[in-house]
């Protein structure tokens, strides 16, 4: 699709890269290209695997922009906060090919889809805003409020704690671990499941299942604008 996505098509699937660099930042121009690549995935009607480079799924928010200044930083998470809401409600099923390390941005990323497969080895998943030094915004509280495990969370989200593959499964950032040359192969089959659901019934579903912390998003996402947020230390 262009320099920082990549878009591939199968019968069954479609598989969505990103290749933004070593640390796959998620930038405006990132985002962008990902709301284009799920509207044309939307229009296919078929599941999607989300991956990024090898070692890498991605290490989070651009921080040029999220340094730059409290505005710069605000507009970015705006913008990336809206997109996880757009994946927690997207019609298709989603699936995450956590091809590396995922950390801030990137394990939101993991924890916006419908099903997270992780590779093993030496690799750090988790929330690092605390620790970086910026107080955690309204629509991450929600986001990991819903989707990791309970006793988890705080100390995810307050704590910035890290954790390997296998733990991140425990954590909830995760669902299914393998070794490396097995998470594409291992996705595209998972995907292939997803095939046999009834489309209409899933997206309605989803919808239905998710309605109470979706709500608490767009919630959580006007309250950060509303109130600003302190960006990373530079």
């Amino acid at each position: 699709m262009n320099e920082l996505i990549q878009y591939t098509s199968a019968d069954n699937h479609v598989i969505i890269t990103i290749t933004n660099g070593k640390a796959n930042a998620i930038s405006h121009e990132v985002i962008d290209a990902l709301n284009d690549a799920f509207n044309t995935a939307e229009k296919e009607e078929k599941p999607v695997i989300l991956t990024g480079q090898p070692g890498i799924f991605s290490a989070g928010y651009d921080l040029k922009s999220m340094t730059a200044s409290p505005e710069a930083a605000l507009e970015l998470v705006t913008k990336g906060s809206k997109l996880s809401h757009r994946m927690l409600s997207f019609p298709f099923p989603i699936i995450a090919a956590c091809s590396g390390h995922a950390v801030a941005k990137g394990a939101f990323l993991l924890l916006s889809v419908d099903y997270r497969l992780g590779t093993e080895g030496d690799f750090k998943i988790g929330l690092n805003e605390v620790m970086i030094g910026m107080t955690m915004h309204n629509a991450g509280i929600e986001i990991a409020k819903a989707r990791l495990a309970p006793i988890y969370f705080e100390r995810s989200v307050n704590c910035s704690e890290i954790y390997n593959p296998k733990d991140a499964l425990t954590a909830g950032f995760l669902d299914k671990v393998v070794p490396q040359e097995y998470l594409l192969p291992t996705a595209i089959k998972i995907a292939e499941m997803f095939t046999k659901l009834n489309k209409k019934a899933h997206s309605e579903t989803k919808l239905e299942v998710r309605k109470p912390y979706l709500d608490a998003l767009e919630k959580a996402i006007q309250q950060d604008i509303d109130e600003g947020l302190t960006p990373p230390s530079k």
